[in-house]
C-alpha cells in the first residue's frame, strides 16, 4: 500500500464513507486508514494542498471511530500544512479544533500547546487573533491548575501588545500574569509582573494609572515587602519629580535588568530618563 496512488486511496476512502443501496453503513475504520496513507503519500509528493485535505478527513475518521487523540494529531498536521499554504484562518481553526480534541482526552498541556502553535504562526499576520489564542492557551492550563506552565504564553502575548504599542493592554496582561503567579506561589514572577506593569504605564505617559497600579499591587503583602516594590516606589518618585539622574540610576539597577516580562524594560526606563531630562 505504501506505493499506492494517493488519489486512488482518497477515492476509495470517500466511497467507504458514503451510504448507497449496497452499503447501509459507513466503514470509517477502513476509510480512515486509507486517508492516513493518502496523506503520507501526498506529503511525500510535497502536494501540501491535497495532504491537508487528507489529514482533515483522517481526523474526521478518527473522531468517528472514537479516537480523539489521533484525531487531534491529524488536525495538527492539517494546521501545519495550512500554515505552509498561508491559509491563516485555517491555521487558527484547525489548531483550535485540535485543542478541543485534546481536552476531550483530558490532556490540557497538548491542548494549550496547539493553541500556542497557532498563535506563534499568526503573530505577524494576525496579531489580534494571536493574542486571543495565547489567552485561550493560558486559560486551558489555568483551569487544570497549571498556572506556572502558562508563563511563557503570558510573556508572548505581552510582547505582541508592546510591539503594537498597546501599552494599556500590555499592562493589563502583566497584571493577569501576576494573579496567575500568585495562584502557584511563584512570588518572584508575581512581583516582576507587577513592576513591569508599572513601568509600562509610565512608558505610556500614564503616571496616574502607574501610581494606581502601584497602590493596588502594594495591597498584596509579598509585593509590598519586595525589592520590586522598592524599585517601583523610587521610579515613581523620580518620574514625578522629573529627576533624570535618579531615573537613570533606577534603570541601571539589577531589579530592572533582571526583568524578563516586558521586551527591553531597561530601554523603557532609559526612555523615561531622556523624557525627564
Amino acid at each position: 500500500m505504501a506505493n499506492s496512488d494517493p488519489d486512488k486511496l482518497m477515492i476509495k476512502a470517500d466511497k467507504l464513507t458514503k451510504l448507497s443501496f449496497t452499503r447501509w453503513s459507513a466503514d470509517w475504520r477502513t476509510a480512515t486508514s486509507l486517508y492516513e496513507q493518502a496523506a503520507i503519500g501526498y506529503r511525500f509528493r510535497k502536494d501540501n494542498e491535497k495532504a491537508k485535505e487528507a489529514f482533515e478527513k483522517a481526523s474526521k475518521g478518527q473522531e468517528m471511530i472514537s479516537s480523539p487523540w489521533d484525531a487531534a494529531k491529524h488536525m495538527e498536521s492539517a494546521a501545519a500544512l495550512a500554515k505552509e499554504l498561508g491559509r491563516w484562518n485555517e491555521v487558527s481553526d484547525h489548531y483550535r479544533r485540535a485543542s478541543e480534541l485534546y481536552i476531550e482526552c483530558g490532556r490540557s498541556q497538548p491542548a494549550s500547546d496547539g493553541l500556542a502553535k497557532a498563535a506563534r504562526a499568526l503573530e505577524d499576520v494576525a496579531p489580534d487573533e494571536a493574542v486571543r489564542l495565547y489567552t485561550d492557551a493560558c486559560v486551558v492550563l489555568e483551569e487544570d491548575g497549571k498556572e506556572q506552565m502558562a508563563f511563557d504564553l503570558y510573556r508572548a502575548a505581552t510582547s505582541i501588545h508592546v510591539k503594537l504599542e498597546r501599552y494599556t493592554d500590555a499592562a493589563t496582561f502583566l497584571l493577569k500574569w501576576g494573579v496567575a503567579a500568585d495562584k502557584c506561589n511563584a512570588i518572584n514572577s508575581q512581583c516582576k509582573a507587577y513592576l513591569s506593569a508599572i513601568i509600562v504605564y509610565l512608558y505610556a505617559h500614564d503616571f496616574q494609572q502607574a501610581q494606581k497600579c502601584y497602590n493596588d499591587c502594594s495591597q498584596i503583602e509579598v509585593f509590598l515587602n519586595s525589592d520590586q516594590n522598592r524599585c517601583a516606589s523610587k521610579l515613581l518618585s523620580a518620574y514625578e519629580e522629573g529627576d533624570a539622574e535618579e531615573i537613570k540610576h533606577v534603570a541601571k539597577s539589577s531589579t530592572i535588568s533582571n526583568l524578563d516580562h516586558v521586551p527591553l524594560p531597561t530601554y523603557m526606563c532609559n526612555t523615561l530618563r531622556r523624557r525627564a531630562a
